[in-house]
């Protein structure tokens, strides 16, 4: 089940690299195609130093960067499929892998843009792109994401779903990725260290909740503002940890997945099959177990009625604190 030393491909499953990537200081265009550059480099040293490897993932902001000051402007937006994916593609198909790839993505329809990730198959064919559902607020000033949390087939038997960074730390995300079929929950992250602890913490959560493996990295380094920790974790569908990265930037955390052992356990176990019995609540007492929600907040979200008990005294709900302009109108996607 473990890593030490992979670099072949496993008889079943597949092998996987997190690339703890630097973080990149992006003050031009020049810069993002010098990041572009580097990634496709690291696509192919990556794949001559572990043979075996079948998906290679790089964290959030990779491409762009985090310059606050300038990451909405439209020199540093890119179209998705657009020249920077048609190039990730080239080489995910020239290097025989899926990759995984973090944009941020000017909408076509003229809003706010999008924190976006892609897989890209080693055909060279984009078949997953997400938005993210749930933006660092008050920190991003990206819109919510509007594509759902879709699924899609990947290597060694397996049903890649991503999410990216704060989404993490919302169980539903997880759950949503594993009812939709996801064996497999990738997360890729551009967090400092004040979170450290809670990543960790979270990515072994989704695993467990949801029987699941989740492969989850972040950057890595210092910008000359915040550390970026690293710590590429791959946990296993029991909860555990498999494999941690340190702190270093450019480490790369690999391991051995076995999407067909999730499989088993959601087929397999009783007492722990918390995704089933979520759905069929006490069905030892009701044959089929009950069916209907027992949950407020699940109907209340449904229902555009989502409210806490506490929301009216709640002190930041906007972007002000960092100098974003405030907004009025309310949006039901």
């Amino acid at each position: 089940m473990g890593s030490i030393g992979s670099m072949t491909k496993p008889t079943e499953g597949f092998l996987s690299a997190l690339i703890q990537y630097p973080v990149p200081i992006v003050e031009s265009r020049a810069d993002i195609d010098a990041q572009i550059k580097q990634i496709v480099k690291m696509i192919h040293s990556t794949k001559a130093g572990y043979p075996g490897v079948e998906l290679i993932v790089f964290p959030e902001y990779s491409t762009q960067g985090l310059n606050t000051k300038k990451w909405t402007t439209d020199e540093f937006l890119c179209h998705v499929p657009g020249p920077e994916t048609d190039i990730f593609a080239q080489a995910c198909q020239e290097a025989g892998v899926y990759g995984v790839f973090s944009l941020m993505e000017k909408d076509p329809d003229g809003g706010a843009p999008f924190n976006t990730a892609i897989i890209i198959d080693p055909n060279g064919e984009m078949i997953l792109k997400y938005r993210k559902l749930n933006p660092w607020v008050p920190v991003e000033p990206w819109q919510a994401g509007n594509l759902g949390l879709p699924v899609c087939d990947g290597p060694g038997g397996s049903k890649l779903s991503v999410c990216i960074c704060h989404d993490g730390m919302f169980p539903e995300i997880a759950r949503e990725a594993a009812y939709k079929g996801a064996n497999v929950l990738i997360r890729i992250s551009g967090y400092s260290t004040q979170v450290n602890d809670q990543w960790i913490l979270t990515n072994r959560s989704n695993a467990w909740h949801n029987l699941m493996y989740t492969l989850s990295v972040n950057l890595a380094g210092y910008d000359g503002t915040f550390y970026y920790f690293g710590e590429g974790q791959v946990c296993n569908f029991d909860g555990t940890t498999l494999v941690q990265g340190h702190r270093n930037p450019y480490e790369i955390v690999t391991a051995e997945i076995y999407p067909k052992l999730a499989d088993q356990a959601r087929l397999d176990w009783g007492l722990e099959n918390n995704i089933y019995n979520l759905g069929t609540r006490g069905y030892v007492a009701t044959p089929g177990g009950v069916k209907e929600n027992p949950y407020t907040y699940i109907r209340d979200l449904a229902n555009h009625q989502y409210k806490l008990p506490w929301e009216d005294e709640i002190k930041i709900k906007d972007g002000s604190i960092y100098g974003y302009p405030v907004k009025t109108e309310i949006k039901h996607v």
